[in-house]
């Protein structure tokens, strides 16, 4: 994450104890409070977007998408009379 070039600016408020707490931390870990707040604001981050665009599945319903998959479900008769009737209107 260093070495990317940082463009952009994030500011953010916060009373003092919260500072405080911040520059501590900042200090056991021989960083600034900004490479602090960034590097733990961008590891949380990811966090929560893997937890919203990954989908997990368990042994037994993965199992469950692989059969589906292989046997599709046949398509519903208002479906074929749909493709049907676009088949006849189209020629």
């Amino acid at each position: 994450m260093s070495s990317l070039t940082k463009d952009t600016r994030l500011h953010i408020r916060c009373d003092q104890e919260v500072r405080h707490l911040l520059d501590k931390a900042a200090a056991y870990e021989n960083m600034s409070v900004s490479e602090f707040v960034l590097r733990h604001a961008v590891d949380q981050a990811r966090s929560a977007v893997q937890r919203h665009e990954a989908i997990t599945l368990s042994q037994k319903d993965f199992a469950a998408f692989l059969a589906a998959l292989d046997a599709p479900a046949q398509p519903a008769p208002a479906l074929q009379r749909a493709f049907a009737r676009h088949a006849n209107q189209v020629r």
